[in-house]
């Protein structure tokens, strides 16, 4: 096995990170570009977090995805890049997003239940697309009559959405306090006191 210094391998790890078409874990860094040096965790480790740090004032980031690690523009300059591709962003469904949540808050879980907690019947069309998009798989079939599919959500669901797992999932105080906070933003507060005179 090679040796290799810290800069270099500073600039093949982040070179490999940029040019790989998808996240990219240590793992998969050490069983290939650096399979012919040796490398210990702890310094792979160290080097990513130097990467880290060198990247966050500027306009890209390297972040830690389910499937690895990756660069990736701000958030707050998605409205200026966004400029760059013709096509519009797509607009999901509130069925689909519906799905969606249900699936990923609750994995695993059958269409049937899906449509019992929705009280409306899930397009087959919905789990089409989830799938196809790799947000969404069948992990398994409930054990009662029919075995319906049970489903899930995937690496690439967290990915897409920036999340190294679903511990990172907003809870439910978020959702509350943020439809508390639109209440009482809506111009058409309910006043709960007699007007003054």
């Amino acid at each position: 096995m090679k040796k290799i210094n810290t800069a270099q391998l500073k600039q093949l790890v982040e070179a490999a990170i940029f040019v790989a078409d998808k996240p990219i874990s240590k793992q998969h860094l050490k069983e290939t570009v650096l399979n012919e040096f040796t490398v210990a965790d702890r310094t792979l480790s160290k080097v990513i977090n130097e990467l880290k740090l060198d990247y966050q004032p500027r306009g890209i980031q390297l972040v830690e995805v389910a499937s690895g690690y990756r660069f990736q523009s701000l958030d707050a300059l998605s409205p200026w890049l966004s400029k760059l591709w013709q096509e519009n962003a797509p607009k999901y469904s509130r069925a689909m997003l519906e799905t969606l949540a249900l699936i990923a808050y609750r994995q695993p879980i059958t269409r049937g239940e899906i449509e019992q907690v929705r009280g409306v019947a899930v397009s087959s069309n919905i789990i089409k697309t989830l799938t196809e998009r790799d947000w969404v798989k069948v992990v398994g079939h409930k054990e009662v009559p029919g075995r319906p599919a049970l489903y899930a959500t995937t690496k690439g669901f967290l990915d897409y959405f920036s999340m190294t797992s679903l511990s990172d999932l907003p809870n439910a105080d978020v959702f509350e306090n943020m439809a508390e906070s639109i209440a009482s933003d809506s111009p058409l507060k309910v006043l709960n006191e007699a007007p003054s005179e």
